[in-house]
């Protein structure tokens, strides 16, 4: 048992360093001076240590006004897709009416759908509702892309809660609402931060529908921002991994936010009702 321990352990280790390895080789080309970059030498650690391209990066225009776009058009998104998302999985989880399982096959084609292949449709219908060039059209399109998965995953949570939790709950003088919101909901944590997670970041790395709609440079998102840092004349290596480096910290500090809820939502719904 042991040593079936110790080789999963290092099987596991192996694997968390090739995947953490981009990350650690981002961070090391931001820290390192740009006579370096090109060197020919693959240093794991930089043998000097800067913090200009940091500052670069961070000083170039339009940074804040493009973060400030990704966190609106990107919270935005994610919460309306949680709120629809969670309140349909509850419909196709609790409820019983016909047409509901080709809702449901519905659900998991529009998954399935590449999301480069709707760029067309999509641009002539911010075209025709005079969207084009305004932040609310990604709002909807990152609404619309992340929403079939939020509520696809929230119906297999709901399902994993048994109704009679809430029948109890309402036993006990809860009304349906009541016993949603005190039972359900809080067991519903692990699912809900799993989607926010990953409807997060899926807006949150959009790149083809912000270059396409937006053209104003005031309303350009991070992903756009960080293109221009290739120029006809090179490409600055040393900005490009700092502000990929500042690009990921939004993400980061999303997840250890809602992280700190997954606890809580698994264990505060079984007191209460």
């Amino acid at each position: 048992m042991r040593a079936k321990r110790i080789s999963a352990n290092a099987v596991a280790l192996v694997v968390a360093l090739f995947f953490a390895f981009p990350t650690y080789w981002m961070v090391a080309t931001a820290l390192k001076p740009r006579k370096d970059l090109l060197s020919t030498d693959y240093d794991l650690v930089p043998k000097t240590v800067t913090g200009d391209n940091f500052a670069s990066a961070w000083n170039k225009p339009g940074f804040l006004e493009s973060l400030g776009n990704s966190l609106l058009v990107t919270l935005s998104a994610v919460a309306a897709a949680l709120v629809v998302g969670l309140l349909a999985a509850l419909a196709l989880s609790r409820m019983r009416f016909r047409g509901r399982r080709g809702f449901v096959m519905m659900m998991l084609i529009a998954q399935m759908a590449p999301f480069e292949a709707l760029l067309i449709p999509m641009f002539l219908m911010m075209r025709d509702l005079d969207l084009l060039d305004k932040l609310p059209s990604l709002t909807l399109i990152y609404f619309a892309v992340t929403l079939p998965f939020c509520a696809w995953t929230l119906r297999g949570f709901v399902n994993g809660i048994p109704l009679e939790l809430e029948e109890a709950a309402m036993v006990d003088g809860c009304g349906r609402w009541g016993a949603f919101r005190r039972v359900t909901l809080p067991l519903l944590g692990p699912g809900l931060v799993a989607t926010s997670v990953f409807a997060f970041v899926t807006a949150w790395n959009e790149f083809l529908y912000a270059l396409s709609l937006i053209n104003d440079q005031s309303k350009q998102t991070l992903p756009v921002w960080l293109s221009g840092f290739k120029s006809n004349f090179g490409t600055d290596w040393g900005g490009a991994m700092a502000a990929s480096a500042l690009f990921t910290l939004p993400v980061l500090v999303f997840f250890l936010i809602v992280q700190r809820k997954m606890v809580t939502g698994v264990t505060a719904g079984a007191v209460k009702g």
